[in-house]
């Protein structure tokens, strides 16, 4: 797998989570996703920006233009310094919130996209890296 280009974003205010879900969806389009695929990349990008925001007290998304033969993706990361997530594989259930959102975050952009890891440590933070691929 090969990254052929990548940008970093802070994420420090729910401006930033707007700004984030413009540049995925400007990147899908350049890579000619289709309008499904740009609506999953970026919906999965909005939860997560805004998870980055809310529960690790902000941090940054890099996006990447990635290409695996002759395949061509996007892959999201997004990092923050936070609490980290305690239970991951609960935080992934549909219906789990650890605050007041519908608790679709985490489990439903897993569905959104080809590729989903998670890494957290209680007290350093969580790493987020999803990729989508046309």
């Amino acid at each position: 797998m090969n990254v052929l280009k990548g940008e970093t974003l802070p994420l420090k205010t729910s401006n930033d989570v707007v700004l984030a879900r413009q540049k995925v969806r400007q990147w899908a389009i350049e890579l000619r996703f289709t309008l499904v695929d740009q609506t999953k990349l970026v919906t999965a990008a909005s939860e997560l920006a805004r998870n980055t925001l809310d529960h690790g007290r902000g941090g940054q998304m890099t996006i990447e233009q990635l290409t695996n033969g002759t395949r061509s993706g996007l892959r999201l990361t997004f990092e923050d310094k936070g609490p980290g997530i305690a239970n991951i594989e609960q935080a992934l259930k549909d219906g789990f919130t650890s605050a007041n959102g519908m608790g679709l975050g985490l489990g439903g952009s897993k569905r959104l996209v080809n590729e989903f890891s998670i890494q957290s440590e209680v007290g350093k933070g969580t790493r987020v890296e999803v990729a989508r691929w046309r």
